[in-house]
Formats: structure tokens, C-alpha cells, sequence
């Protein structure tokens, strides 16, 4: 499925980001692990990569800055010839109520969450086009399907990131891109580690009754990446335990 295939993975040294590099490795897809401050862990997962036996080199950069994605899909572009995938992974959530939220804490969700998929999507889909294929994924919330206290400035920025992902469906399909969002609900990440004192409480509101792992999302990726996805565009699907049913 992968073979000869090149992908970026953002934030890609820690929890869903990591799990979705290292399965992409496993089908033979060269990974570039874009990492914003781990290199340490970042390290540990291109090593896992290879390990895996495919190629991939460390990228370190904020996904909001505009100019370094740029530079990252050109160093990929320079490295293979090539970027065939592309996984807006990286993203940040800032646990507070809107009236306890600060102007910056807004910006900062937006421009990670969503400026930062743009950004990476506006210079990835250029090689895409000319090529005539690609396989964009954008990792979403189960906040952005179900309104979950607390999660404002998260929420608002998945949800138009499952937006962004519907217009890009149908401005890409010409060219034989597809794009498509999975929407986690609990992972166990560190992410959502602060929610570890009402573990059981959350647990008691999905249908399924646990968390999930940072590889049940990784496998619809791969899934989704795949030639046997190559129907499916512009949906937005819920990898939750049936929390938002």
C-alpha cells in the first residue's frame, strides 16, 4: 500500500501523532516526524521508523509558522521528489471555560489547531496537484461533534478545521486528492492526561466504557492513506467509543 510513498506527520513525536508515523512505517511509507519542541521523543520515533524498515528524517518546527512549513515541505520535496501524504496532526488544548479563556489562549488554539493545518496544506497540495495524487488527513476532535464544557477555543478550532476539510475535498478532487478528518474522543494521551481525576466519570459517558488507544486512530489513518480509501473524501469520522452518538 505504502511502498515509494512519502508522508509529513505533524506533531508527530508524542501520542496519536507518533502511533500514526510509526503505522504508516510499517506499510512502507517514508515519514518526515515534524516536532515542535521533543526532539528528544521525536528522535525516539524516527529511530522506531526505521526500525520498521522505511526511511524518514526529523523536522523541527511550529506548524503556526507559516515560513517553516514552507521550508519543511521543501526540505521533503528536496529529500524524495515527492510528498504523497500529509497528516495535520499537531495541536493544543487549553482546558478553560470561555469566560476564563484569555485573548491569547483563543489565538494561540486557532493558530495552531487550524491556522497551522492551512499553512501546511497550502504548500503540501502544490506537488500533490502536479502529480495528481494525493491523501490528506486532518485530525479533528469528538469536541468539534459534541459540545464538551470547557473546551472552547478547542472545540471552535476543530470544528472549522472539519470545515476546512469539506472545502478541500471538493477543491482537490479534480486532481485526484482526497481529504478527510478523524475526530478522536478520549485517547489515552498526554493530551488528555489532565482528564486522569474523572477517568472513570468520562469513561462513564462513552457507550463503549474506556478510553482509547492512540492506535485505534492510527489504523483508520492508514486506512484512510490507502488505495482502498481512494472512494471515500470529505467525511469527518468519529474514532470515540460512541461518545458522539
Amino acid at each position: 500500500m505504502g511502498k515509494g510513498k512519502v508522508a509529513i506527520v505533524t506533531g508527530a513525536s508524542r501520542g496519536i501523532g507518533r502511533a500514526i508515523a510509526l503505522s504508516l512505517a510499517m506499510v512502507g511509507v517514508s515519514v518526515v516526524v515534524n516536532y515542535k519542541k521533543s526532539r528528544h521523543e521525536a528522535e525516539k520515533v524516527l529511530e522506531l521508523v526505521q526500525q520498521a524498515g522505511s526511511d524518514g528524517f526529523l523536522y523541527e518546527g511550529s506548524v503556526a509558522d507559516s515560513e517553516a512549513m514552507e521550508r519543511m515541505v521543501a526540505a521533503t520535496l528536496e529529500q524524495y521528489g515527492q510528498l504523497d501524504i500529509l497528516i495535520n496532526n499537531a495541536g493544543i488544548l487549553v482546558p478553560k471555560h470561555i469566560m476564563m479563556t484569555k485573548a491569547e489562549e483563543w489565538i494561540q488554539a486557532i493558530e495552531t489547531n487550524l491556522t497551522g493545518a492551512f499553512y501546511c496544506v497550502k504548500y503540501a497540495i502544490r506537488p500533490m496537484i502536479e502529480q495528481h495524487y494525493g491523501r490528506i488527513v486532518n485530525v479533528s476532535s469528538v469536541a468539534s461533534i459534541r459540545g464538551i464544557a470547557g473546551q472552547g477555543s478547542y472545540a471552535s478550532s476543530k470544528a472549522g478545521l472539519n470545515g476546512l476539510t469539506r472545502v478541500l475535498a471538493k477543491e482537490l478532487a479534480l486532481y485526484g486528492i482526497t481529504v478527510n478528518a478523524v475526530a478522536p474522543g478520549f485517547i489515552e494521551t498526554d493530551m488528555t492526561s489532565i482528564f486522569d481525576k474523572k477517568k472513570t466519570e468520562y469513561q462513564n459517558t462513552i457507550p463503549l466504557k474506556e478510553f482509547g488507544k492512540p492506535e485505534d486512530v492510527a489504523s483508520l489513518v492508514s486506512f484512510l492513506v490507502s488505495d482502498n480509501a481512494g472512494y471515500i473524501t470529505g467525511q469527518v469520522i468519529a474514532v470515540d467509543g460512541g461518545l458522539s452518538i
